[in-house]
């Protein structure tokens, strides 16, 4: 039976089990709009900006393991998109994301909200496809969610002209596809793994390191067994926080830039290091030179690219993190590893990452209580020094998830990605933690969640500045605070660029009134006294967000830190 395109897309869409579209509407995606009306089946989310739109289907898709779908107009619909398209492909959340496009016969003509967004998006996602003949849509699109979700998951972009999206077809849809020349890893190397474990075995002084891929493929049970059989600790990424208890014996912290002294220490100082799941950038490495500069290193990654692209390893293994962790249980024995443990606890006894010397409501205070009455939630981050808190004091055991940019560094990303994290897991307890600057970015989200009666718990660090670049200004630029205060305002005459101090109006907006204007509940705490009567309100909440506004010291920094360019060992602690 012949059916229209627009027909043929919402049929592709239950066969491949999407509930849930972020969608914003316009000219060129008109019809495939017309389409979703009918399908009660499928929920289709208007947010309030397209950006914000591909966020939400990021948090939705990080948090619940499905695909990502986000449908658009063309042109600016489109290009709005790019922003998110690029964080998710650095971090590895599948998407689809659809586009509407000009007719055919208008390609290439400047047209009305013409834009070549395959060309834009190219070198910034997975696959990207205009669909050129109403033969291949069903084809093109049963592709776009088969290599979204497989291999190393990442953002696809089809594009859709309006003519096709109108043209009779074929009702038939693939159950299954075939693409030459892409064969996702499925299984591992076993000859490689037997080396590898032969070497691990034979350390004296091992660490398993571990990254984002680790977490994606749900194998975080399976590293703690591990880890547990060989008594191997476990140092992490950012990204791949949470794959083993934070409270656990074994593991010793997070690495790199903003890591803690321990994890950096034992790295330096590793002779096998065992990465897993890991990209090797820049943020976890330091000096690329000094970075474990006496360690034998493995790689396993299911991204081939990534093996050696920045480190260059001793043993490649291209694999899943789960087949290839599944399979090291197998030859797994343990260790002596009992005097690198007991250094490893020294250093982490030595320097521990706090805030003890800082007066007052300190952001490891505020995540505290929220590890206390948010046991198994899901929290959310900006980007920043709210992030970067975040990281080193939120505990990540039992089902807390933890959501955050960590490849691309977007501000903005956090309250729509907690909002489509919200509504992927209807009941959980959903806080994103912002700065105030970051906050400001998507903050016209607070509609969307309160029209969908969301309660997500949207806490803003509110320190006045940008505070991670103001950081760095203190720290390297002789204090010139230049385009980081935002209470700046003509009258100041740049006071606080020349000596630091703020003669600023009041703070733009009041956030507890912009919050009611949304009719989102909106708390403002100042001391340490009301966070934990705050979060207790908030979780009384139940069918819309709350806003809760911290008013914290601008002169609270993040340490440890390794300055841009130095080595891992060379931190600095403030």
């Amino acid at each position: 039976m012949d059916i229209k395109g627009t027909e043929l897309f919402v049929k592709a869409l239950r066969e491949e089990g999407v509930d849930t579209v972020f969608g914003y509407p316009g000219g060129m995606a008109i019809d495939l709009f017309d389409a979703l009306y009918d399908a009660d089946d499928i929920e289709v989310i208007l947010p309030r900006h397209e950006q914000a739109l591909v966020h939400e289907a990021d948090g939705y898709a990080r948090s619940t393991g499905k695909v990502g779908v986000c449908l658009v107009t063309s042109g600016p619909g489109a290009t709005n998109l790019v922003t998110g398209i690029a964080t998710a492909n650095f971090d590895s959340v599948p998407l689809v994301c659809f586009t509407g496009q000009v007719s055919r016969d208008l390609i290439g003509n400047d047209a009305f909200q013409e834009i070549d967004i395959v060309g834009v998006t190219r070198n910034i996602c997975k696959y990207a496809v205009t669909v050129r003949s109403r033969k291949d849509l069903a084809t093109i699109i049963k592709k776009a969610f088969y290599v979204a979700r497989t291999g190393k998951p990442g953002p696809v972009i089809v594009d859709i002209p309006k003519d096709i999206q109108l043209e009779a077809g074929s009702d038939e849809y693939p159950s299954e596809i075939f693409i030459r020349g892409y064969k996702p890893s499925t299984g591992v190397h076993v000859g490689q793994l037997k080396k590898a474990m032969t070497m691990l075995k034979a350390a004296k002084k091992p660490v398993f390191l571990i990254g984002g891929g680790v977490r994606i493929s749900d194998a975080g049970d399976e590293l703690t067994r591990l880890s547990e059989r060989m008594r191997i600790p476990v140092i992490t990424t950012i990204m791949g926080k949470g794959a083993i208890p934070t409270d656990h014996p074994l593991y010793v912290g997070n690495i790199g830039m903003y890591g803690n002294y321990a994890s950096n220490k034992a790295v330096s100082e590793c002779d096998v290091l065992f990465a897993i799941g890991v990209r090797f950038s820049d943020r976890i490495t330091g000096r690329i030179e000094d970075f474990a500069p006496n360690a034998k290193i493995i790689h396993v990654d299911i991204d081939t690219a990534s093996i050696s692209r920045n480190i260059v390893v001793n043993v490649p293994i291209v694999s899943d993190a789960k087949t290839a962790i599944e399979e090291m249980l197998k030859h797994a024995t343990e260790c002596r590893t009992e005097s690198w443990i007991e250094s490893i606890d020294a250093w982490k006894g030595e320097k521990p990452i706090n805030m003890d010397g800082c007066a007052g409501m300190t952001p490891e205070k505020i995540i505290r209580a929220i590890n206390e009455i948010f046991p198994d939630s899901i929290v959310v981050t900006d980007v920043g020094q709210n992030q970067l808190w975040t990281t080193q004091f939120l505990e990540m055991n039992g089902k807390r998830q933890l959501l955050t940019s960590g490849g691309l560094g977007t501000m903005g990303y956090g309250l729509p990605a907690a909002i489509g994290a919200s509504l992927g897991n209807p009941g959980a307890p959903v806080i994103c933690i912002s700065g105030d600057g970051g906050a400001q970015m998507n903050i016209q989200e607070l509609a969307t969640a309160s029209a969908l009666e969301t309660p997500v718990i949207f806490c803003i660090f509110n320190n006045t500045f940008l505070g991670n670049v103001r950081q760095m200004q203190k720290m390297f630029y002789d204090k010139r605070y230049s385009s980081t205060c935002l209470r700046y305002s003509k009258s100041c005459k740049r006071q606080c660029v020349t000596d630091g101090t703020c003669a600023g109006a009041d703070y733009l907006p009041d956030f507890v009134k912009l919050a009611e204007s949304y009719r989102a509940d909106g708390i403002r705490v100042v001391s340490e006294e009301e966070i934990e009567p705050a979060f207790r309100r908030a979780a009384a909440n139940t069918d819309r967000p709350t806003v809760i506004e911290f008013v914290i010291d601008c002169d609270y920094d993040v340490y440890p830190m390794v300055p841009g360019g130095k080595a891992l060992t060379d931190m600095l602690f403030g």
